[in-house]
């Protein structure tokens, strides 16, 4: 798919929240329902991300978002090595085009140039989500536990959060 990544900027506060309510519509696409997605939530990953980790945004041709990521720091010392909470969105219009991977190529390559200090990325899969944590593994990301109960789903089942790890000695 023809795309361009680029650095995520405050302005794309509005696109990517509309972006992240297309994606929690659909069943198992954000561990958030479509209400819990507001402007001021996607605000504020945004800049905590910008100032203290990374993201980028995919946009198609016509300048529109399709895909987002983002981790940052937690801002603790004796976590300053670490992203956390990463999360990648991929508009349901593109998905399987190759945008996540080419999110998390920009991503992995933005940590190698400008923030050697990173040794460990962290994110969280449900346990239901196998498509995903198969791809994270192709990444380098590693399954480190289950949260058991940890993901009540909109019928009442619960299931397990998989807890999952990138570092960089784990692409060496």
């Amino acid at each position: 798919m023809n795309m361009r990544i680029r650095k995520t900027r405050i302005e794309d506060v509005t696109a990517v929240h509309k972006m992240y309510c297309l994606v929690a519509s659909v069943p198992g696409g954000l561990a958030r329902l479509n209400t819990e997605i507001s402007e001021q939530y996607v605000r504020e990953f945004v800049e905590k991300s910008i100032s203290s980790g990374v993201a980028l945004v995919a946009e198609n041709p016509n300048g529109m978002i399709i895909g987002e990521i983002h981790a940052y720091c937690s801002g603790l010392y004796f976590f300053s090595h670490v992203l956390t909470d990463l999360t990648v969105a991929v508009d349901p219009t593109c998905r399987n085009q190759g945008v996540a991977k080419t999110l998390f190529e920009n991503f992995f390559r933005k940590i190698e140039q400008d923030l050697n200090h990173i040794e460990r990325v962290e994110l969280i899969s449900r346990e239901s989500n196998q498509i995903a944590i198969t791809f994270y593994e192709s990444l380098g990301f590693r399954k480190e536990g289950r949260l058991e109960k940890r993901i009540k789903n909109v019928d009442g089942s619960m299931e397990a959060d998989i807890p999952m790890g990138w570092t960089k000695k784990s692409q060496r």
